[in-house]
């Protein structure tokens, strides 16, 4: 099996009922992800903005136990060539491997033109917390939990965990999270504000497609934008985001959805999104 057939396995890919699914299935490896995957999962995000057969996004990953614990430590990473005597892990490599690879993820995620929700089916540890979080929308099993467990390990946090996570908790709250590493349970995080659902861990798959569907059968191009300015409001002053929202407001006006809206209100029946 060649190494892109590999990744075609490892980070499943499906549209179905205009739902695209990302699927994590590396169960060898407890479905970490490696440098490969994590390439492969940017590129899917990136690619579906501007097309027109999926209109929502899933993110979730393959068996009962484990969503995702984080980057695959056991692959092998290509350095620049250096001298005999120098260190096998020089100063600011990390750094550009971290602005390559796990950065450009996460970003991809937020700047998903489409709706994404996650679907935590186990445990996610490390980068797979903030996987799941940069999501716009997050369901856990039951039974799943989230660990933010680079302390247990003497590292800083990675994957713009501590951008999010103050995002949606506050900073106090991020820091005893971050400084303790305790399990999070899915009943905690819900009550933290880290999820917004959760439902049994045989329920989490069609308790998730019916958000989905309802998402990728509504109006596309107005959850584009309401995406767009609620994620800008955590970083812009407020006359900048009203300004922008003015413009979303503008250009969302234009679509056809908008106009059935308005048509479908003033004749009295149901809206027929087409998404676009």
């Amino acid at each position: 099996m060649s190494y892109e057939e590999d990744l075609s396995e490892k980070v499943q890919f499906e549209i179905i009922d205009q739902v695209a699914w990302i699927t994590i299935n590396n169960p060898d490896k407890g479905n970490a992800m490696s440098p490969g995957m994590r390439d492969r999962m940017t590129g899917l995000f990136e690619s579906l903005n501007g097309q027109f057969d999926a209109r929502a996004v899933v993110l979730t990953a393959t068996g009962q136990k484990l969503f995702c614990p984080g980057a695959d430590i056991s692959v092998g990473r290509e350095y620049a060539q250096r001298p005999d005597d120098a260190p096998a892990l020089a100063v600011g490599e990390p750094r550009r491997m971290m602005l390559r690879g796990q950065h450009p993820l996460m970003s991809s995620i937020l700047d998903c033109e489409l709706p994404v929700i996650a679907a935590v089916n186990g445990t996610a540890a490390g980068m797979g917390v903030h996987l799941a979080l940069m999501c716009d929308l997050v369901m856990m099993a039951d039974h799943a939990k989230f660990i933010e467990v680079f302390a247990r390990r003497g590292l800083v946090p990675d994957a713009m965990g501590t951008w999010i996570l103050p995002r949606l908790i506050g900073p106090m709250k991020t820091k005893e999270l971050m400084f303790f590493a305790d399990d999070i349970p899915a009943d905690y995080a819900l009550e933290l504000g880290l999820c917004n659902k959760v439902v049994p861990g045989e329920e989490l798959i069609p308790s998730v497609m019916e958000w989905a569907v309802r998402l990728a059968t509504g109006p596309t191009k107005a959850h584009m934008f309401t995406k767009w300015l609620v994620n800008r409001s955590l970083d812009v002053d407020r006359r900048t985001i009203t300004e922008e929202e003015s413009w979303a407001v503008e250009l969302n006006n234009g679509t056809l959805d908008a106009q059935e809206g308005v048509n479908s209100f003033r004749e009295r029946r149901d809206p027929n999104w087409r998404g676009f």
